[in-house]
């Protein structure tokens, strides 16, 4: 039987991350009937012709779009693609078509877009593309009906036990760990989140449904990967590994067991920290566990309770103290600038992050500025009192939730912000002895809350050059 070639595009980012959801949908492909093709913007330099100038038919082009700035190159290559070849069906998934599904299909060239949890409902919308079948009523997707975009009923979660492995020979993994600059696979063991943060969006994708592979088959998986591609960190690309305290106790066991030697890290709540017996976390940390990624989002209480984090202060300072005490690093991310936060609220977040930094130099704490991300609840309540959020996707493109801040924030409090995590970051991070001085000159500054003339900050950042990011 001939295979039917599947194009599956990634768009350009900042972050080196590896495509997990084109590796997903992919994945869960009949390798006997379909040759499956990940091409990844960030690696190729002319993504267009990779697409397109290969051997076989192509059934469709399908693409993860994220919203911000990988919309802008999903828009390029769909067009430069539909100009080529106007036949060839387009198919956006991931974060935004799953937002916005029908809305997304104002975009000309664009087919179908598929909205939530993709293995399955990709693998039916190919059987119908295969045939020239009718596309109207697939659960989980969105198209068209005599040109206007119709929403599909969406389809239930699928048991990611019941899905195939990742087939991570569908990437240039090596490639990936030079663009990082380290041996670090990126895995994802659960999806969803069971949590109902005002200020993110997978509630609204994934209705605070969560669910994980079980510890054997991580276990088994992570195995074989290290055989084949000999990585020395396991990155956890979980929104919430640590939701079922048992399932990490059963796959540290496993890591354990395996005796492998690499290292790993995760993300864990704050609260989640907290509650962690103090085994728990020791077993942990001698299976590998060597850095967490902990979202606090503020230093202020009154914020916290706002964007229902459900996380209390104390239990963030008990977390960072429970990492120390056991050599575990971690990165706590805050957000400022939230519609109507004080200044007072903003300097109390930034006294949390000093005293987080003191307790152990292998913690890091970057500063976020709060953006209305689509889907979520505290973006549709500044919608109900008069804010607008982009209406087109060559607006989306420009929606930059990462490095920018909204029209709450004064230029006087970003550049205060700014100032204080140069500062911040240099006061308690490690380094050689070259950097004494600095670090010296940084811990007056913060202590004092003294950050005017930062000549040094302007010296360091014009000779240093951009870190890497993945």
């Amino acid at each position: 039987m001939r295979r039917v070639k599947v194009l599956l595009y990634n768009p350009q980012a900042l972050f080196y991350t590896m495509p997990l959801a084109l590796l997903a949908v992919g994945s869960a492909l009949d390798p006997a009937r379909y040759d499956v093709r990940i091409v990844d913007g960030r690696l190729e330099r002319d993504p267009v012709r990779s697409l397109l100038d290969q051997d076989g038919a192509e059934v469709c082009l399908g693409m993860s779009v994220l919203s911000g700035a990988p919309i802008r190159d999903a828009l390029r290559v769909t067009r430069a693609v539909k100009a080529r070849r106007p036949d060839l069906p387009v198919v956006w998934g991931g974060w935004h078509p799953s937002l916005f599904p029908a809305e997304t299909l104002h975009e000309p060239g664009i087919d179908v877009t598929v909205h939530g949890q993709g293995e399955v409902t990709f693998r039916e919308l190919l059987e119908r593309l295969a045939v020239a079948g009718p596309l109207d009523g697939l659960h989980g997707t969105a198209s068209r009906v005599e040109g206007d975009g119709v929403l599909n009923p969406p389809r239930p979660l699928v048991d990611v036990n019941e899905l195939p492995p990742h087939n991570y020979g569908l990437l240039p993994v090596e490639t990936y760990f030079a663009h990082k600059g380290r041996r670090q696979l990126d895995y994802v063991s659960s999806i969803g989140c069971r949590f109902r943060c005002a200020f993110c969006a997978d509630p609204f994708v994934y209705k605070r449904q969560w669910m994980g592979l079980s510890p054997s088959r991580v276990a088994a998986e992570v195995a074989d990967l290290w055989r084949r591609y000999r990585f020395d960190e396991l990155s956890f690309q979980d929104e919430a590994f640590f939701t079922d305290r048992q399932r990490v106790v059963a796959i540290a066991d496993e890591f354990l067991g395996l005796g492998l030697g690499f290292t790993w890290k995760a993300t864990l709540r704050p609260d989640q920290g907290a509650h962690l017996p103090d085994e728990t976390l020791a077993l942990c940390a001698r299976s590998g566990l060597r850095h967490v990624v902990v979202g606090v989002e503020s230093g202020a209480q009154e914020i916290l309770d706002r964007i229902t984090k459900g996380v209390h202060l104390e239990q963030v300072v008990e977390t960072a103290a429970r990492c120390a005490r056991h050599g575990i690093g971690a990165t706590f991310s805050f957000i400022v600038g939230f519609p109507g936060e004080s200044d007072a609220s903003v300097h109390a977040t930034l006294n949390l992050i000093k005293r987080l930094r003191a307790m152990s130099p292998d913690f890091e704490t970057p500063i976020f500025y709060y953006k209305p991300y689509p889907g979520s609840s505290l973006a549709a309540e500044l919608v109900r009192a008069g804010h607008v959020l982009p209406q087109t996707l060559e607006a989306w493109a420009n929606f930059d939730y990462i490095g920018s801040s909204g029209p709450w924030v004064s230029a006087e409090k970003q550049q205060l912000v700014e100032r204080f995590q140069f500062y911040s970051r240099f006061a308690h991070g490690r380094g050689s002895w070259l950097r004494w001085p600095l670090q010296q000159l940084a811990r007056w500054r913060c202590a004092h809350d003294d950050y005017r003339l930062p000549l040094e900050k302007a010296l360091i950042e014009k000779v240093r050059p951009a870190p890497r990011l993945s």
